[in-house]
């Protein structure tokens, strides 16, 4: 019976991992990638650096869009990123001849150091592991849900390899990789060593991966887990047509008041009349991603009509703002990334000793049940 039994969960353990193993370690070694994108993106391109020989502190983030205002006087800036201090700020824009342009700007010394008009690596590396560029035709994407599902396979291949392997946690006191029995024995070692190493990463890649599997659910049925941005109310616009009161600057320097460590990192302007200042920056909070603040400021008076800070958070708008930081290991810096990365490789690697382990046991299952079958067919001529 405990043959049996064992059997039983070595076989669901292989349903868990194998039929998409291609697409699981596809997502796997993306995600890995990913993690990373911000320092390739320096790595490989050097109109993204942010370098400062002078030692220059940081230009207010309102000068740099009215340095690229200059350089296209027709532009319509729509939205800035801020990254880390050694990647240039990102100014989002359209104008006449650029239906969709990036700019560039180097945050100490003003300099436009490019203007991209296509898609950058840290978007396409985010888009390609998060829902393998699948489109977007509503409120959800197949390829979102798709990702997201892996985390149920990522779950099921835990618990079924955890029943399977008895006295996991001697792995971690006498690890062994026995070199001298074969092939398959190594790749079952090391399977095996890397799994009980990993079940810390197993873990937190499944809970992160269920949270994006029910917000994708929730963006489907339409259930906001934060409400839209506020827009001005029609009896605060101007009887004539002019330029509102309060300009970036003025907006910054309030969400600078409200927050002292406000840290801007997502920042959209005005689309139109009744469009607000949206802000969105990190803080002092490990846990948190670089949106856990987020003020609207009201363009023609300069009130906050809405703000939202790790304080006021629900608890649905807590899960959704330290699932990043946990998910890409963002929560350290550099350290905890290279942690991150370590552990992605090797869940990458488990998936593909996995399916060499589960190949090798049916390419031998059936060349066993072949002799066997010829066996019998000459048993019953003779």
């Amino acid at each position: 019976m405990a043959k049996l039994s064992n059997r039983f969960w070595f076989q669901l353990h292989g349903w868990f991992s194998l039929p998409i193993w291609l697409i699981f370690c596809f997502v796997c070694l993306t995600g890995t990638i990913a993690v990373f994108s911000h320092e390739l993106t320096w790595l490989t391109n050097p109109a993204s650096r942010a370098t400062n020989p002078d030692n220059l502190p940081a230009k207010p983030v309102a000068e740099l869009v009215a340095k690229v205002q200059q350089a296209y006087p027709t532009a319509d800036v729509g939205t800035v990123m801020v990254f880390e201090p050694y990647l240039v700020n990102a100014v989002i824009f359209t104008d006449h001849d650029k239906p969709f342009a990036i700019a560039y700007v180097n945050q100490y010394s003003g300099e436009i150091q490019q203007i991209n008009e296509g898609i950058t690596f840290i978007g396409f590396m985010r888009s390609l592991h998060g829902w393998l560029l699948f489109p977007w035709p509503g409120s959800y994407s197949v390829g979102y849900y798709l990702v997201s599902a892996m985390a149920l396979v990522m779950l099921g291949a835990l618990v079924t390899g955890l029943v399977i392997y008895k006295n996991f946690w001697r792995s971690f006191t006498r690890p062994k990789i026995r070199l001298n029995q074969g092939k398959k024995t190594v790749l079952t070692d090391l399977h095996r060593l890397a799994g009980v190493w990993s079940i810390w990463f197993l873990m937190l890649m499944s809970a992160t991966g269920l949270w994006y599997l029910v917000q994708a659910v929730m963006w489907h049925a339409d259930i906001d887990i934060e409400p839209h941005a506020p827009l001005v109310a029609v009896e605060q616009l101007p009887a004539t047509q002019q330029t509102p009161p309060v300009s970036f600057a003025d907006a910054m320097q309030i969400a600078q008041q409200r927050f002292p460590d406000f840290r801007p990192s997502y920042l959209m302007l005005p689309e139109h009349n009744r469009g607000m200042y949206n802000l969105m920056g990190g803080g002092q909070h490990i846990f948190y991603d670089e949106q856990a603040y987020n003020l609207s400021i009201n363009p023609w008076t300069g009130d906050i009509a809405h703000e939202k800070s790790p304080q006021s958070m629900t608890a649905l708008q807590t899960v959704m703002h330290i699932a990043d930081p946990l998910h890409y290991g963002t929560i350290g810096g550099i350290w905890t990334k290279a942690i991150w990365f370590l552990f992605g490789l090797i869940l990458s690697g488990m998936s593909i000793t996995g399916f060499m382990i589960w190949g090798s046991r049916t390419v031998k299952a059936v060349r066993e049940s072949r002799i066997a079958a010829a066996l019998q067919e000459i048993n019953h001529g003779a």
